[in-house]
């Protein structure tokens, strides 16, 4: 089993190594990369390249890609002069693009592999637009990214957000019944779950699909991507009814920075984030020993 830190850590800051080699001394084995190109230019072939070559020296596996949301990091909960991406999207051209920006952080694969593309259909219900949750259209724009991900060898997973396309049941119904691809599968997101009610509930319905995790904290009432154990989520529960349902897995937590725009990386991560998620981790390990 595998633990992994997104770099959504680090989103507000052009990712280099120095990052990663952080998130390796904290002893994590795997990362997935955040796909937004303020913080990482996916359309780059040079910067995939030191991508690669910066795992190779850190250890790191990349477990993952974070299909792009939004084109340019914004600090919350400005969005102004964001580009924001939905492959739920009702308009055909707002689809379109939002599809043409997955597939090609799918191109990653081809010089850097990794095992999945995490993507969300459509936008969080609360503070976007309704037609950006077309379920029609995120049938269709899923099927396109499936195909492309299958050309290079990567699942597809869908993540449980909250809106009423992403939910653990709607989620699980889509893929059973209407997707006509086997490469798609379910990132069930911890936080996200807890926001929409009961997370073993969500674990359970989405058992035979999930097939990657971001795992975060919250009160219950806004998205705050807290280390585990800060928020409300029983982590003893959930990680039981993990094993209950035999996943094996990544455990990759998706974390928010906790630091303003422009703070120096040792103050806002090294020194807080990331060893109060390796304690997490071991708390994570001791659980699942003991369950």
């Amino acid at each position: 089993m595998l633990f992994g830190i997104s770099t959504h850590l680090f989103h507000e800051r052009r990712l280099d190594r120095e990052h990663l080699a952080q998130v390796a001394r904290y002893g994590f084995e795997a990362v997935e990369l955040f796909a937004t190109r303020s913080h990482f230019d996916y359309h780059d072939a040079a910067a995939i390249a030191k991508l690669g070559q910066w795992l190779k020296e850190t250890g790191l596996v990349l477990h993952s890609v974070h299909a792009p949301i939004i084109d340019a990091f914004a600090a919350r909960p400005s969005t102004a002069g964001q580009t924001i991406y939905s492959i739920a999207a009702g308009a055909t051209d707002k689809r379109e693009a939002a599809v043409r920006e997955a597939i090609l952080a799918l191109e990653i694969a081809k010089q850097v592999p990794f095992e999945m593309l995490v993507v969300h259909l459509g936008t969080p219900t609360a503070s976007r637009n309704p037609d950006d949750n077309n379920r029609a259209a995120a049938v269709r724009s899923l099927e396109a990214i499936c195909r492309a991900a299958a050309a290079v060898g990567v699942k597809v997973a869908a993540e449980v957000i909250p809106n009423r396309l992403s939910d653990a049941v709607t989620l699980s119904a889509l893929i059973e019944s209407e997707l006509e691809s086997e490469q798609a599968g379910i990132c069930l997101d911890f936080g996200h779950a807890h926001l929409m009610g009961d997370v073993a509930d969500a674990i359970e319905t989405v058992a035979e699909h999930v097939i990657t995790t971001h795992v975060h904290d919250n009160h219950g009432r806004e998205d705050e991507h807290l280390v585990p154990y800060l928020g409300t989520i029983n982590w003893d529960l959930a990680l039981v009814t993990m094993q209950k349902i035999g996943y094996e897995g990544v455990y990759l937590m998706e974390l928010a920075s906790g630091g303003r725009e422009g703070a120096s990386p040792a103050a806002a991560v090294s020194g807080t984030i990331l060893e109060e998620a390796r304690r997490a981790r071991q708390r994570f390990e001791r659980a699942l020993a003991h369950a």
